[in-house]
């Protein structure tokens, strides 16, 4: 009988608390969802992309990432390992003023977020369109793996980055 792997676990948790925001509750939309097997490394790869219903303009992306270390651990019941998966948690955004938005984004999410959690923001634009501002991702990853004892975090994981999307809507809309 197939038992799932953590990766499998912790990927239906997050499903099920996500889509019931979209489905049951339409308080965001789900845009996105990719469950990747990444073959040249053997690995899996998790993600799933929203935004609030009223704010479209922001959305927000978790990942889980197992690699082929944690899922052969696990499968084959290594002594002595601790399989688990890696999270990683992005937000889409436009900015204006770049030097103002981002220091107050930073802002924003450190008084969210825990502080071992690495914040970085990459921002872009592409050369010769008309759009105005500058496309910021911002990348906030988890320093240790995460496994089915965190299972239960899971659903304040899911409420401190909808507090995030609603902040950084209140807060960078004219940035």
């Amino acid at each position: 009988m197939f038992d799932p792997t953590v990766f499998d676990n912790l990927k239906i948790a997050f499903e099920n608390e996500l889509y019931d925001l979209d489905n049951l509750n339409q308080y965001i939309l789900v845009s996105d969802r990719k469950d990747t097997v990444e073959l040249s490394v053997m690995g899996r790869e998790f993600k799933l992309k929203f935004h609030l219903v009223k704010q479209p303009n922001i959305s927000a992306e978790v990942r889980l990432h197992a690699s082929l270390n944690n899922l052969a651990a696990e499968i084959l019941e290594q002594e002595g390992a601790n399989p688990g998966c890696s999270l990683s948690i992005y937000f889409y955004l436009t900015v204006m003023d770049e030097q103002t938005a981002c220091s107050q984004i930073e802002k924003i999410l450190r008084e969210i977020w825990d502080p071992a959690v690495t914040l970085q923001q990459t921002l872009s634009y592409t050369y010769g369109t008309q759009t105005a501002g500058w496309s910021n991702v911002v990348e906030l990853n988890f320093i240790r793996q995460i496994n089915e004892e965190q299972m239960g975090d899971i659903s304040e994981l899911v409420q401190y980055m909808l507090e995030s999307l609603e902040k950084l809507d209140a807060n960078t809309i004219n940035l």
